[in-house]
């Protein structure tokens, strides 16, 4: 999926942003407890500071860096080590341990704690929730339950305290899983989710609310105290069945533990030493179960543990698919622990596969979420408002406040435009729906789509996010702007994956231009499809848009719209030459 964005030639203020957190701290490799790493340079941008009262310079070399009780001892190949407490590296810097490598490309952070590395890496709140949703998500989920699913790990993120020292969240399920190394085949529809549902969190009552999430409640959802014993129980969070979860049959689930794996993975947790001598479903007050009914205490001996403790202790020790969730039931035999249950993970709030079936009946996120958290509803985290919907035919315009509907007058020419300068391209644009959300400040929409400074707005697929209308309207760029990105979702939506970036890019510039362009481009055109993927600075992607364009008129001039209108569709052939110079 290609993002596609337009320039906003003058510079927009940042007028009446509030103060919020645009990036997370998160733990790297939590789990590993590694006590050495080695660094390594990928390119000639990497970095390293030494020090916290250094200057970071270019990192030539590799770097071993050890933990030494509270301290980082680092040394390169054959020179003598050094002390530091911390160390900061960004840029292309390859991180190895453990016989895992990684170049994350963010800034990290390392000190250490008790002879122990502790890594953490400062990303974008919207890249955190992208690589979750594709780290936690699966094949059966579908746009809205991604929605979703996005809006919860949001609000998990910033809504509670995950209870570190050193980060804010860790990248293990004790947090929410996030893989470093990625997700390939669920990339491009967590990005869509993320971006599309940017900067949106879970509220209740004018305060924001807790999230959770899990992959399949057994066909019964668990309010949080029955998980943990100490959490509160808002309304939203009450237990409840659910029908879509268990619709296709609810997921069981058997397992096979020995005395002493188990004794094993209870003293490596700390939740009881070897040389007990019998194990059972424990009772919190008069009950073995809760609400759900799920497994609240195990007992050992005379000990009682919390049953989710339990879980993750024999998860951890052995793997997350031998007890999956704590709705079992447990029987002993000649020194043999056998459980069998149903549901997987702890069973509060969102359930994953519940989700999915409600996506699949054609369920909104809207709707997906008030199932699950009955009460709450999705607003900006920013502000605390709901987005406002506002339909005028195929196009729905979302805004927050009265300030920019006052500009839907003005949208909905710039759409009407863009229709027409599609002409043939589209035989379909009454169908295509197209959803164009206008951010409440610049800061707002840099967050939510990690755009740089000079784009005003951004399109991908049919969702076109937008700076503040009133602000691009005082500039006198509304209609202009808007009218390019509609024509980007115009295009994009009837382009053959084998079209060049510089053929959809270029038709876009050229139809949203209110003259025709009569330039010769001079660059080559491998140069420029680079240059229009990556431009670093403004005027790097101006040249490229204005190239793009320049291409794209010659094209037409030689074969004429209709036939390049139908190339857009089926892809250029490749015995077209339209190099530069030709």
């Amino acid at each position: 999926m290609k993002r596609l964005a337009i320039l906003l030639l003058l510079a927009l203020p940042c007028l009446g942003a509030q103060t919020r957190t645009a990036t997370l701290r998160v733990g790297f490799w939590t789990l590993w407890r590694d006590k050495s790493v080695l660094l390594s340079p990928t390119d000639g941008k990497a970095r390293f500071k030494p020090c916290a009262d250094c200057d970071a310079g270019p990192l030539r070399a590799a770097v071993t860096v050890a933990a030494d009780g509270d301290e980082l001892l680092y040394s390169a190949a054959g020179k003598p080590g050094r002390h530091t407490a911390v160390i900061e590296i960004s840029g292309a810097v390859t991180l190895a341990a453990h016989g895992e490598s990684e170049t994350p490309r963010l800034p990290m952070r390392i000190t250490a704690r008790r002879g122990m590395l502790v890594v953490a890496a400062t990303m974008p709140i919207e890249r955190y929730v992208e690589r979750v949703v594709a780290s936690e998500s699966s094949n059966a989920d579908s746009e809205q339950s991604l929605q979703a699913l996005a809006i919860v790990v949001r609000s998990f993120a910033l809504h509670q305290k995950h209870g570190h020292i050193d980060y804010d969240l860790c990248d293990s399920t004790h947090c929410q899983l996030l893989h470093w190394h990625g997700n390939p085949s669920r990339a491009s529809a967590a990005h869509a989710a993320a971006m599309e549902t940017a900067g949106e969190t879970l509220w209740y009552h004018g305060q924001p609310a807790e999230a959770y999430f899990n992959q399949n409640c057994g066909g019964r959802t668990a309010k949080p105290s029955e998980i943990w014993p100490a959490a509160v129980n808002p309304p939203y969070l009450a237990s409840h069945a659910d029908n879509y979860c268990s619709a296709g049959g609810a997921r069981s689930w058997a397992a096979t533990l020995t005395r002493v794996e188990i004794a094993t993975a209870l003293a490596k947790a700390g939740l009881a030493a070897p040389g007990w001598k019998r194990l059972a479903i424990g009772r919190v007050g008069s009950a073995q179960r809760g609400e759900s009914p799920r497994v609240q205490s195990i007992k050992v001996d005379q000990k009682e543990i919390p049953a989710e403790d339990f879980r993750l202790a024999i998860g951890r020790a052995y793997g997350w698919d031998r007890i999956l969730s704590t709705w079992f039931d447990l029987r002993e035999e000649n020194g043999n622990y056998h459980f069998s249950g149903r549901g997987s993970g702890h069973g509060v709030g969102l359930c994953q596969a519940g989700a999915a079936a409600m996506a699949h009946e054609g369920t909104s996120a809207e709707k997906i979420l008030a199932a699950y958290f009955p009460g709450a509803e999705a607003r900006d985290e920013q502000t605390g408002l709901p987005w406002r919907r506002i339909m005028a035919g195929s196009l729905t315009i979302e805004t927050l406040g009265d300030e920019d509907a006052a500009h839907v007058g003005e949208v909905k020419t710039a759409y009407g435009e863009a229709q027409t300068r599609a002409g043939g391209l589209l035989t379909n644009s009454g169908q295509l729906r197209i959803t164009l959300r206008a951010y409440p400040s610049p800061a707002a929409f840099r967050d939510a789509t990690l755009a740089p400074g000079w784009v005003a707005a951004f399109t991908e697929g049919n969702f076109v996010a937008s700076q503040p209308l009133a602000i691009l309207s005082a500039r006198k760029q509304l209609r202009r702007t808007l009218r390019h990105e509609f024509l980007h979702a115009m295009v994009e939506s009837v382009a053959a994956p084998s079209t060049p970036l510089w053929l959809r890019e270029g038709l876009v510039e050229l139809f949203s231009r209110d003259g025709a362009s009569e330039d010769e481009p001079s660059m080559e055109l491998g140069d420029l499809d680079h240059l229009l993927a990556g431009a670093a600075t403004e005027r790097e992607s101006t040249t490229a848009h204005r190239e793009a364009a320049a291409y794209a008129a010659r094209l037409i001039r030689r074969y004429g719209r209709k036939q390049v209108e139908n190339w857009v569709r089926t892809g250029l052939p490749q015995t077209i030459s339209i190099a530069a110079g030709k």
